[in-house]
């Protein structure tokens, strides 16, 4: 069963939980769904509507828990600590591997510093047992371990719930890929045109050049035989001559 199902299957089975539960027993389901060792995407709990009307109430703090790990960072989690729930172990591993994912969707070279300030690792054989035991092992991430370089090479990150308002922004990118395909596109069909058009204009100089050559074989052909005849001629006319001498 690959990831993209065990997501699927994960998300129904906590956004069915939510739709039937009410405030602080809600609030454990939020705790349950964030430390899930295979769950990784929470839009879909948060839009919820069991889950929405926590806003405002004594357990907003819950919801604003799940967005930070819909959307957030371990760093941005630091930052806001004081007004959210503390984390178990299990979210606190589950907050730096969605950090990983976070940091994956705009470089595919990740330093070993930047990553051991984003996660609070405080060496590199740490950060190491982490990425290949809690990312790659899990499957969120594929990549090379470059202990030269100190670096860690992205070759596959598991995307993470749309940001409020990055639906927008993915739907221009995509609208400029898309532009950008068609342009290249007329471009190939141009060039494609082009080399059509210089190949027909090949064949049609190859065809005079031919007929040219089959000309000058021609008239070399019977200048040749009009040289032939002409001293055929002679040496009759001088054999002739020879003879009425000698008569």
């Amino acid at each position: 069963m690959d990831i993209e199902q065990k997501q699927a299957e994960h998300i129904d089975y906590f956004v069915k939980q939510a739709s039937n539960l009410k405030g602080t027993a809600l609030s454990t389901v939020i705790v349950e769904a964030t430390s899930h060792p295979s769950l990784f995407a929470f839009s879909e709990i948060i839009a919820a509507s069991n889950v929405l009307e926590l806003e405002g109430t004594e357990n907003s703090a819950s919801l604003d828990l799940l967005r930070m790990f819909a959307y957030g960072t371990w760093s941005e989690y630091k930052s806001a600590a004081d007004r959210l729930p503390q984390l178990v172990p299990d979210q606190v591993l589950k907050l730096k591997q969605l950090t990983v994912l976070t940091l994956a969707e705009t470089n595919k070279v990740l330093p070993y510093d930047l990553l051991m300030q984003e996660l609070d690792v405080t060496n590199v054989r740490e950060l190491e047992d982490f990425l290949i035991n809690d990312c790659m092992y899990v499957g969120i991430v594929r990549g090379k371990l470059d202990q030269l370089r100190r670096c860690f090479e992205v070759q596959f990150a598991a995307g993470r719930d749309l940001r409020p308002g990055q639906l927008g922004s993915m739907i221009q990118t995509l609208a400029n890929w898309l532009s950008t395909s068609e342009n290249l596109l007329v471009s190939i069909q141009e060039k494609i045109k082009w080399a059509d058009t210089m190949s027909e204009i090949d064949k049609k100089h190859k065809k005079e050049v031919d007929e040219r050559v089959e000309e000058v074989k021609k008239t070399l052909s019977l200048k040749k035989l009009q040289t032939v005849s002409r001293q055929t001629l002679s040496s009759e006319g001088m054999r002739r001559s020879f003879l009425n001498m000698v008569e």
